[in-house]
């Protein structure tokens, strides 16, 4: 069995991205009912937006999970929550305040646990930092979720109260505090999509292996090594089956070195079995990885440096997206079929 980076951190955070896609499931669910039950149009147009927004947030946090490259199941506590919060927005026995205010607290504990994950990963290392970058875009956005929800529930608590609406005012504040959460996070909250293109996604590969392969470097301890390793051979091989399921066979007829790239990935995994045989005390083993990381470094500076050129020049953004989409489905195929042979 190949063992992981600290498996017992990795496996708790896996745990936890679970836990979210688990809750942010609940929250499209959610939205799409106060839609329905709620009559103001323009509160109902702000949850519109935040619809939006979650289902791409739904494909942040696919990519993230795929990427991260360890996969867990959500916790019996957050699943038993989640029924009965189902239960409680869908039935009769809340006002539509106090279903938003219920709403409010998915949205804060989603944020929460998007910025525990990120305080964790950058404990556990770097290459599981580099990993989680998108899941910056989510908890952003669901913190700024958060402000709007205020605006919606003094607007209904008011009205619920003294059967008249509030000072409008309200929005007003609410696009301050928007825009202030904006300006902090900059760019990362800028997003009109839910999938990076298959460029991008493989360069996250690229620089998580990297990472990996300088942490490996840096260690003379044989289990660190055997850990760092066990990383690297799952990275790659996800990398490599999903690239030659998805990538090169839509790339071949615009590159002419695409033959070449199927060759080193070949010699790579070749490779890569030679090194899982041999002890992480053994004087080879730190040698061998090292001549292994030349081989990457060259094949990425190949794909980068060329390949991408090609799918820039010969495929549409929407083309480039449902490639990155079909990555992230291959490598997590293959991610379930590694785990489960080593079971």
């Amino acid at each position: 069995m190949v063992s992981t980076i600290d498996d017992t951190k990795r496996t708790a955070i896996a745990m936890k991205l679970a836990d979210m896609k688990a809750v942010q499931n609940l929250l499209i669910s959610n939205e799409e009912a106060l839609i329905k039950e709620c009559g103001d149009q323009e509160i109902c147009d702000r949850l519109r937006d935040m619809l939006e927004d979650d289902h791409k947030n739904m494909g942040v946090l696919d990519t993230v999970i795929v990427q991260y490259g360890v996969k867990g199941e959500p916790k019996h506590t957050t699943t038993k929550l989640i029924e009965s919060t189902r239960k409680l927005m869908q039935g009769s026995e809340l006002t539509l305040f106090e279903k938003v205010g219920q709403h409010e607290l998915l949205k804060h504990q989603q944020t929460m646990s998007g910025l525990l994950i990120h305080k964790a990963a950058q404990i556990v290392g770097a290459d599981v930092e580099a990993a989680i970058t998108p899941l910056n875009t989510v908890n952003f956005e669901n913190r700024a979720h958060q402000e709007q929800l205020k605006g919606v529930l003094e607007i209904l608590g008011t009205r619920e109260l003294t059967g008249k609406d509030p000072d409008q005012g309200i929005w007003a504040r609410v696009q301050d505090a928007v825009a202030a959460f904006t300006g902090v996070a900059g760019s990362v909250v800028t997003r009109s999509k839910s999938d990076m293109n298959i460029q991008d996604l493989i360069k996250m590969d690229h620089t998580k292996v990297n990472l990996l392969f300088t942490q490996f470097q840096s260690t003379e301890d044989p289990q660190k090594l055997q850990e760092y390793f066990g990383q690297i051979y799952k990275d790659l091989s996800a990398h490599s089956e999903a690239e030659e399921e998805v990538v090169y066979p839509a790339v071949r007829p615009y590159y002419a070195k695409t033959e070449d790239l199927y060759k080193e990935q070949a010699e790579m995994k070749q490779v890569l079995e030679k090194i899982k045989s041999i002890s992480p005390s053994s004087p080879n083993f730190k040698n061998e990885v090292k001549q292994l990381m030349a081989a990457v470094m060259h094949h990425v500076q190949q794909e980068e440096n060329e390949m991408f050129a090609k799918i820039r020049d010969n495929f549409s953004e929407q083309q480039q997206e449902k490639m990155a989409t079909d990555f992230k489905t291959a490598k997590s195929k293959f991610q379930d079929q590694l785990a489960a042979s080593q079971k």
